[in-house]
């Protein structure tokens, strides 16, 4: 499809949409709505593509992202990408969690492409999460597959199960952290901390 020169591309599977919409064209008229009313007739097909969009993390794999630009390099001091965007679904109700995801490595002779990380952060965002795994997926996957000096990963987010249902609670920020290596050095650590907190003038 194409609109003054941009082409939007969107890859869903066909099977697994009709499935989907199927589904929650019944979960419409279980809540008490009419499916078939003219402002909710395309609303199944709509929430089965954002589905499928949520969750296609499922469908990449992390390690291959970073095998994909891995370069030998005598560098062995802190490699940060701090307030990568984070967009995911929490697993036990399904509705968002948005925040910022804050990662370093020190390369070990092995540095990766920096749009990698951000990438691998994505691939284990869209899926169905919990903060503390996504933390530490994030870390095992550098970690394994770039062998570095150490891995150190921070995440913070909101958590709209909290804000819109239950403790209603919408200022809460839920922060999660894991170290390896040589972030697990008081000093270490302490510098990414520092420099993550900082803003660039």
């Amino acid at each position: 499809m194409e609109d003054n020169g941009y082409t939007k591309i969107e890859r869903y599977n066909p099977e697994t949409l009709k499935k989907l919409a199927s589904h929650y064209k019944e979960i419409l008229n279980l809540l008490g709505e009419d499916a078939s009313r003219e402002g909710l007739l395309d609303t199944p097909m709509r929430v089965a593509k954002a589905m499928q969009f949520f969750t296609h993390g499922y469908d990449e794999d992390p390690v291959q992202i970073l095998r994909s630009a891995m370069f030998h390099e005598d560098y062995k001091q802190m490699v940060i990408v701090k307030e990568i965007e984070i967009y995911s679904l929490c697993e036990h109700h399904m509705v968002p969690m948005v925040g910022k995801a804050h990662v370093a490595y020190i390369p070990n002779g092995t540095i990766v492409g920096i749009s990698k990380i951000p990438r691998v952060v994505e691939c284990f965002a869209r899926r169905l999460q919990v903060q503390e795994r996504l933390t530490k997926q994030i870390k095992e996957c550098i970690q394994e597959t770039l062998n570095p000096l150490g891995v150190a990963v921070v995440i913070e987010a909101q958590h709209l199960c909290m804000s819109m249902r239950g403790v209603q609670k919408q200022n809460s920020v839920t922060t999660t952290s894991d170290f390896t290596g040589a972030f697990l050095r008081k000093e270490t650590r302490e510098e990414f901390l520092h420099l993550i907190s900082v803003k660039l003038s």
